[in-house]
């Protein structure tokens, strides 16, 4: 039975996904699960590891069913995935020992500013490219090795594995055999050299991590195991491509040339722009971090990450029963012209970059008697645009280089309402591709790439197309009047 199909396991942090795609990178079959969201404290956010695996599980054998594909048609699987929650599980049995200690959460914001109060962050910086805050990995490792008894002697003795969650499914499809990471997920662990791509034994001494818990960090296109004793496939696919969700996103949108960026909308809002082959510090609070691995060549990214953007969208349908789902936020938008002049600073699990304020909180600001649920939606889609105009701003000033356009992709980038307001409000055309599934276009063609399934990166530039293009139609009065009320606002957040 001939190989015609690539599986992109797409792991997020609401939702797990997986689609097929043939080799003219067409998505022929998907399937996808929500998981349950755990916050047993105000700041604290889990999720449960073997629910994860089960709904990925799931969703594979809905894919190949949606496809009427079978198993044994499939070449490669490639993975993308929420980046910095943290698991740790007993390597033989793969229990694991506690939920994961998802990215948005902050259990560890005290921790960091004892480190930064010591002087250790310009280290953090200059090793990782990193900022020290509790969304990263480092910290929330240390506090599970701290807190849950007995793990920290078991790890030092080999017994636990941590790992992202790329690593978790890996270890999952193999069977429970291989323990891998690639580079561009270990690079947003706060453990991983930026520039020699290994564990860092000062950051390890630092955060009191015994690097017998660690996986081992390989390129992002390579096998690094097969399938195993699972229900929905055959064993002995290659598992071969392996990118965080964001760097993924960056491949899939074709950005392979320095100064080329994207800006994908999920749970929270991630720019990230290519800069070649060597990293570049940031000035503005914006992350140095490796895009991936191909080839022997390493592909590094400045990145701003913004902590909410869908999830805000959540919010008002969980939280506040304004909707009934999260589509529906566009028609209420519509039905006011503007957002009278509310503001909605989208601090619900703090500030990220290029503001690191992990004691920020989300602000609402400019209501009055007139104000209606409209206002409120409309002002949630625009506080969603304007943080990544500060992002933008601290990009184009690290970078050196302006940014022509801005491809866009992820759920939200389907809302018309908020694309056209992030063109107007970045003075810069938009760009959505016909396929808005870069993330897993960009983990299944990584994985393709290192079986054969295609030839060249090369292969996916010619098959990028763009759906529309948003062109910036605000008057320069109205976009300064807008940042003057978002800048006010994020001062009080």
């Amino acid at each position: 039975m001939s190989k015609r199909y690539v599986l992109s396991i797409d792991q997020g942090t609401t939702s797990s996904r997986a689609l097929v795609l043939d080799s003219r990178l067409a998505v022929v079959g998907a399937g996808q699960k929500e998981f349950t969201q755990h916050f047993p404290r105000a700041g604290w956010v889990e999720h449960d590891l073997k629910e994860i695996w089960e709904t990925t599980e799931w969703c594979i054998a809905k894919a190949l069913r949606s496809a009427g594909v079978k198993g044994e048609q499939v070449a490669a699987i490639g993975i993308t995935n929420q980046r910095e929650t943290t698991g740790l599980w007993h390597r033989g049995t793969g229990r694991p020992l506690h939920r994961a200690i998802v990215w948005q959460d902050r259990r560890t914001a005290e921790r960091c500013a004892e480190l930064k109060a010591r002087g250790e962050e310009p280290r953090v910086r200059e090793t990782t490219g990193l900022v020290l805050d509790p969304y990263f990995s480092g910290t929330k490792l240390q506090w599970l090795l701290d807190h849950v008894p007995g793990a920290r002697a078991k790890a030092a003795a080999g017994e636990l594995a941590f790992g992202t969650i790329d690593t978790w499914l890996v270890y999952q499809l193999t069977g429970r055999t291989e323990l891998v990471t690639d580079v561009s997920n270990a690079s947003r662990t706060m453990l991983m050299n930026l520039r020699t791509l290994e564990w860092d034994d000062g950051l390890c001494a630092l955060l009191g991590v015994p690097k017998a818990v660690l996986p081992r960090i390989a390129a992002s296109s390579e096998v690094y195991g097969v399938t195993r004793g699972l229900r929905a496939l055959p064993d002995g696919i290659p598992v071969s491509g392996m990118a965080g969700d964001q760097q993924a996103a960056l491949f899939g949108q074709a950005c392979f040339a320095p100064g080329e960026a994207k800006c994908t909308y999920g749970t929270g809002a991630f720019l990230l722009m290519n800069v070649g082959e060597a990293p570049v510090a940031s000035r503005s609070g914006l992350l140095s971090t490796v895009g991936w691995k191909l080839g022997g060549k390493t592909t590094y990214a400045l990145e701003g990450s913004s902590f909410i953007a869908g999830a805000a969208v959540q919010w008002l349908r969980d939280g506040l029963g304004l909707i009934k789902k999260s589509s529906d936020i566009e028609a209420l938008a519509k039905t006011v012209k503007s957002s009278g002049e509310v503001v909605f600073v989208p601090a619900l699990a703090g500030l990220g970059a290029p503001h690191w304020r992990p004691d920020a909180r989300g602000l609402l600001t400019g209501l009055t008697r007139g104000t209606s649920k409209g206002h409120v939606a409309r002002a949630v889609l625009e506080g969603i645009a304007l943080q990544l105009s500060d992002l933008a701003d601290a990009m184009k000033l690290d970078s050196g280089r302006d940014i022509p356009a801005f491809k866009v992709d992820g759920g939200a980038a389907r809302n018309g309402l908020l694309m056209q307001f992030q063109a107007d409000i970045l003075d810069t055309n938009v760009v959505r591709p016909k396929n808005v599934e870069t993330t897993a276009l960009g983990a299944a063609f990584l994985a393709g790439l290192a079986v054969g399934f295609w030839k060249s990166p090369e292969d996916i530039r010619r098959a990028w197309r763009a759906d529309k293009v948003f062109k910036p139609r605000m008057s320069e009065g109205e976009r300064a009047r807008a940042l003057g009320r978002w800048r006010e606002a994020v001062k009080r957040a």
